[in-house]
């Protein structure tokens, strides 16, 4: 009920009066704003997709990402809001107004598929990242007394400044070093000592990297107890690697969780404390969006704890604004309504195993017809693998010739001396029971190799898997 409460008046009164981009889209499609009335009947409305942000290459990428903010006039102001609203307005005079619509901020997509898309905050999108924020701090009971360090890439994305703003709403002391690119790893190793954080936070493959060099050098890191990851997907024989890396430097009772956050979205999700074996799914706010689930294929929203896309509706929003966006990540296990067993919230829940679309490539591996590849499952799969340290995906064509037949080539740095052909018949074995392909190559590299190859040090996310496919 309090959705679809939210959802009427988000449609009536903000979104097709202030929106450029929806007043079209609902005007194309003959929907009229007050036939939306219930979260059931967002089905009667087209998706939004990355692909509408972009447009034609030739176009302005800014002047298209305009089109989703909302832009009140004056005229519209008094035609769209109810009165008592109006009138609060005008009481509070042109800062309130300014502060609920002017654009002060913004954050954006990596572009790491495509150019980077821009999404705008107003002074109250701003309190609402503050609000979700205090949300996770909540759900991952960090208390006033602890202290953290957030290591996410200082940049204009979501990961970094939900991080901030989460400190900031919930008043503890965090330092932010900006990761890598930054402070450097020495730099980041330094402020881990100096601080003694009982909370770190950042991308999976760089809290790895400094994880390692901590261990290497026999550090003393016995003060953290719990490590949160963000921005890319943590498997369970992942998050086993942190918590024993952590054990090796004196570190006991370990945590190591997930967040799940989109540009898109404008904010982030957490699990909630629970064993590494167990992922409590992400925890969301059903106050301020809807989450539907849907066939990728037909578009059809999927029953509780069906696999699908994940569809985005923000219902309280202000700035950039999407309804029914298609964020391209496949969610096994679906949405869950139950109260989640580990801490009791009654929140819905996205189940922890996400993969992104982008991530399922078109593969020739004969030249008869292409294949569809999910290099998630080989990411997942070589996480879990005990005896990797880390790893590199290359997808080639044979000879470099754009017509010949797909080669998939592994890097890969071990943790310690194996027998490589060992290894090597026991992966491509085990990768073709799980995938039905296999690696054409496998090339062990020096772990200084590797670190260079996915640009740990310097690359918002460490890249892993590398299409070098020249096009026709």
């Amino acid at each position: 009920r309090l959705q679809d409460k939210k959802l009427r008046y988000f449609i009536t009164r903000q979104l097709y009066p202030f929106s450029p981009y929806y007043r079209r889209l609902f005007d194309k499609n003959k929907i009229k704003p007050d036939d939306i009335r219930t979260v059931e009947d967002l089905k009667r409305i087209p998706f939004t997709s990355k692909a509408d942000f972009l447009g034609p290459p030739e176009e302005d990428i800014i002047d298209r990402s305009r089109e989703f903010f909302l832009r009140p006039t004056e005229e519209s102001i008094k035609k769209y809001l109810p009165k008592a609203k109006l009138i609060k307005l005008l009481i509070e005079g042109k800062e309130r107004l300014e502060n609920e619509y002017r654009p002060v901020f913004l954050t954006a997509t990596a572009g790491t598929t495509n150019k980077p898309i821009s999404f705008i905050y107003t002074g109250y999108d701003i309190e609402n990242l503050k609000i979700y924020g205090k949300r996770i701090i909540e759900i991952l009971d960090i208390r006033r007394d602890s202290k953290v360090v957030n290591a996410f890439p200082y940049a204009p994305h979501l990961a970094f400044w939900q991080t901030v703003f989460a400190g900031l709403s919930a008043n503890i002391f965090m330092l932010s070093t900006g990761g890598g690119k930054t402070l450097g790893t020495e730099g980041n190793i330094r402020s881990i000592l100096k601080v003694k954080p009982q909370f770190l936070i950042g991308v999976p493959s760089y809290i790895y990297h400094i994880l390692k060099i901590a261990r290497d050098r026999k550090l003393d890191l016995s003060f953290l107890t719990r490590v949160t990851l963000g921005a890319s997907r943590v498997p369970k024989g992942f998050k086993k690697k942190i918590s024993k890396l952590l054990a090796q430097m004196g570190a006991h009772d370990i945590t190591v969780l997930g967040t799940y956050g989109f540009t898109e979205s404008r904010c982030a999700w957490v699990e909630c404390p629970t064993t590494i074996e167990i992922s409590s799914g992400y925890h969301t706010y059903p106050d301020k969006e809807i989450l539907e689930v849907i066939d990728p294929a037909t578009g059809e929203v999927k029953a509780e704890g069906e696999d699908g896309e994940i569809v985005y509706t923000g219902i309280d929003a202000r700035g950039s604004c999407v309804l029914r966006y298609r964020t391209g990540d496949l969610v096994k296990g679906g949405i869950t309504h139950s109260p989640c067993p580990h801490c009791g919230r009654t929140m819905p829940r996205i189940s922890s195993d996400i993969v992104r679309a982008s991530n399922i490539k078109n593969v020739q591996l004969s030249k008869i017809k292409g294949t569809l590849v999910n290099l998630n499952e080989l990411e997942n799969l070589l996480d879990n693998i005990e005896e990797i340290d880390d790893w590199q995906i290359e997808i080639i064509k044979k000879d470099n010739d754009p017509y010949e037949v797909d080669q998939l080539i592994l890097y890969v740095n071990l943790l310690y001396d194996l027998n490589k052909d060992e290894f090597t018949a026991r992966l491509k074995q085990e990768v073709s029971l799980q995938t039905e392909i296999s690696f054409n190559q496998v090339k062990f590299t020096s772990s200084e190799e590797i670190q260079n190859r996915i640009e740990i040090e310097t690359a918002l996310k460490a890249k892993k898997i590398i299409d070098k496919r020249p096009k026709l």
